[in-house]
């Protein structure tokens, strides 16, 4: 005999699925890019929090992804994000070799009819700034987008940071970030080609997957989760499945 769930049951288990997603949303609305390529030094919500707190989102909420990718000095690489919240603005892109301080500060931030009016972009960057001006944009963008970036011809680290910083304007300060998002890359760069380069791995140099995957549920609701982070609204779809599986025993018994 073939049960059919009554459609009221259905049309909850879909209600709940949404009300998950925007709970995640919800509890992030601060937050404004993901970093997509290289993988993020930090597992990312499905808007890219942690992303305040500088040098690389290091306010609470992010899990070490221990995943460092490999690249060839002196190489082109992509770096990929996708802005989740749209500002007017542009980013930019950095390296520190030994450590985290090494990393410029952020530009000055001139106030305008918000506190982030204005920041100034250097056209002509120089190390530890790979480019500056990145992306500048005053709509929103389509979709994620792929800047290519050119790694100094001698410069080889074990495990360097790539930082990409957005600049938002038309915006009130943050608190902690005031008018920049924050995120990093583990990078290594060395003078051998790279086998396979750009593709992650962990620490030990053994293959990693993408640090992230979808999910994506009957009622049409998507929620991006990263691998190291429980699947959003698990308790309440995790209450909803012994409701409904208590549902059909029953029925089944009755038949």
């Amino acid at each position: 005999m073939t049960y059919s769930a009554p459609m009221n049951l259905r049309r909850l288990a879909a209600s709940a699925t949404i009300l998950a997603c925007v709970l995640v949303a919800s509890g992030n609305a601060g937050a404004h890019f993901v970093l997509q390529s290289p993988p993020s030094w930090s597992s990312q919500d499905v808007l890219g929090s942690p992303q305040k707190l500088g040098p690389c989102g290091n306010e609470a909420g992010g899990t070490a992804t221990s995943i460092v990718t490999a690249y060839q000095s002196g190489s082109t690489i992509d770096v990929t994000i996708d802005e989740k919240i749209f500002h007017p603005g542009h980013y930019r892109i950095a390296l520190a070799v030994n450590d985290r301080s090494e990393l410029p500060a952020e530009p000055p931030v001139t106030a305008g009819s918000t506190a982030c009016g204005s920041a100034p972009i250097d056209s002509s960057p120089v190390f530890p700034v790979l480019a500056d001006g990145v992306l500048v944009h005053t709509t929103a963008f389509s979709g994620p987008q792929t800047v290519k970036v050119t790694l100094p011809a001698n410069v080889t680290c074990t495990k360097c940071t790539l930082q990409v910083i957005e600049f938002m304007s038309n915006h009130p300060l943050n608190v902690p970030g005031g008018c920049y998002y924050h995120h990093c890359a583990d990078i290594s760069i060395q003078t051998t080609p790279v086998l396979d380069a750009g593709k992650p791995v962990d620490e030990a140099g053994a293959p990693t997957g993408d640090g992230g995957t979808a999910a994506t549920d009957a009622s049409g609701c998507s929620c991006s989760v990263p691998r190291t982070s429980p699947r959003p609204g698990g308790a309440v779809l995790g209450a909803l499945g012994a409701v409904l599986a208590l549902v059909l025993r029953r029925r089944r018994a009755r038949a």
